[in-house]
């Protein structure tokens, strides 16, 4: 299938202008992860070839945590199907749910927990489960007292 390009040089100066990287969604789980005393890595490289970089990154617990836009990941709540350039747009927003099943198959035989979050979800919500995962990580890493 061949690729199908913008509709025009203005909606690529557009599509090159969005943010890829600290989102106001990640952004604000940021926040909230470091309001409840966890530390992380930002933009976190996790695969080389291909190369995949997660959001957050708890290296030393092997868990990525990813927040995925609504429109660019294809949510089944607010996805939204341009009717300009459909075609475009589909391959678009396929690729790219293709590329995010792909990372989780990849990490999870790496051993690594993968966390996704939708744009539209609570940062604190988010936060608390990312939170949980990392005590959980942490007590399973820890020596028990009792052995």
């Amino acid at each position: 299938m061949p690729r199908v390009q913008p509709s025009s040089a203005e909606a690529s100066r557009r599509m090159a202008r969005v943010r890829q990287k600290g989102t106001n969604a990640e952004m604000a789980l940021r926040r909230e992860l470091y309001r409840l005393g966890l530390r992380y890595r930002v933009d976190y490289e996790i695969l080389k070839k291909p190369r995949r970089v997660a959001d957050v990154a708890f290296p030393g617990f092997r868990i990525a945590v990813f927040v995925d836009g609504c429109f660019w990941h294809g949510c089944p709540k607010h996805a939204s199907w341009p009717k300009q350039n459909a075609e475009f747009w589909r391959q678009k927003i396929e690729a790219n749910r293709q590329r995010d099943m792909d990372t989780n198959e990849r990490l999870d035989r790496m051993g690594w927990t993968v966390m996704r979050f939708w744009q539209h979800e609570s940062p604190t919500e988010a936060a608390e489960s990312v939170a949980r995962v990392v005590r959980m990580a942490k007590s399973e890493r820890s020596p028990s007292i009792d052995a």
